[in-house]
């Protein structure tokens, strides 16, 4: 009898190893990441681009690891504008929900000297490079916030967004420009858009429009910002009216939104020609509002 236990037990041992390793794959799901942004204000800027090192993702506490197989790489955020996004690749993952990534950027950190190819850096009309300091970026990276979910055995699509506007500030006097990347997480599959046209556009400016979450928009908003800040810096995303005068606002989130309608003469603020309130935005669907200024 002890041996026909015995014998059982022995027999057992490999099922039992092969079931934990089957755990060990089923929790495990698959992180798609790319990258996507909000376009800049200005037109003398011509690409902001980012070198990316790595990307982290938190686990808990304030632990980090690395996603392995990323390959750094440098990207011209203003090609990624108007719903375009470029893949950083795919991850493997617990299955689980997380809240935060960070991504590691090459740049030199303010007050050191401008190195002689700078990984993150400014392109002007004029053929002009500038380099982009971070506060303390290169080190510590940025953090992308918003939760997504890494399904068992699944895949979740994860939109990050940079929005070079709010992420690229001069420096007062100094003619610096400093790079603190402000990144929303989207997931793909719950995102919704809102486009349109804008008509009566006043000659020889331009119109962007800003989406705020339904009355968070106050006239404080477009004011003249502190050193190292923006106008209208609780937008959620904005897009800039282009040569057709369509305009693209891309990875919301549903919800219910008002659009802050901007008129820029040179690539400068001019003033707020008016809001349009109430634009309801589903997962996975495009709502379409039209604008005419004269009727704001």
């Amino acid at each position: 009898m002890k041996k026909l236990i015995l014998l059982t037990a022995v027999l057992a041992i490999p099922f039992l190893i092969a079931s934990c390793s089957d755990d060990e794959t089923s929790d495990k799901g698959t992180l798609k990441l790319s990258i996507t942004d909000a376009p800049l204000d200005t037109d003398e800027i011509t690409a902001v681009n980012i070198a990316v090192n790595e990307v982290q993702y938190h686990i808990k506490d304030n632990e980090w690891k690395t996603f392995e197989g990323f390959e750094p790489d440098t990207f011209n955020l203003l090609d990624l504008t108007n719903g375009t996004s470029e893949l950083l690749g795919r991850f493997e993952l617990g299955a689980g929900t997380y809240s935060q990534l960070r991504f590691i950027l090459n740049a030199p950190e303010k007050g050191q000297s401008t190195p002689s190819n700078p990984g993150c850096y400014l392109e002007f009309e004029d053929g002009s490079t500038q380099a982009l300091f971070v506060p303390s970026g290169s080190k510590s990276g940025f953090k992308g916030t918003g939760a997504f979910t890494v399904p068992i055995n699944g895949e979740v699509s994860v939109t990050a967004d940079f929005d070079a506007r709010k992420s690229v500030v001069k420096a007062g006097n100094s003619g610096m420009y400093i790079l603190k990347p402000t990144i929303r997480l989207i997931v793909d599959n719950q995102a919704g858009s809102i486009k349109g046209i804008v008509s009566s556009i006043p000659e020889g400016s331009n119109v962007i429009i800003y989406a705020y979450a339904n009355d968070t928009y106050t006239e404080e908003e477009a004011a003249e910002p502190e050193e190292e800040a923006v106008r209208f810096p609780n937008a959620v995303t904005s897009s800039m009216a282009g040569e057709t005068a369509e305009y693209t606002l891309s990875y919301l989130a549903p919800g219910t939104y008002d659009l802050v309608v901007v008129e820029t003469v040179e690539g400068e603020f001019n003033q707020v020609l008016g809001t349009v309130e109430n634009v309801e935005v589903e997962s996975l669907k495009e709502s379409i509002s039209d604008i005419n200024t004269d009727e704001l």
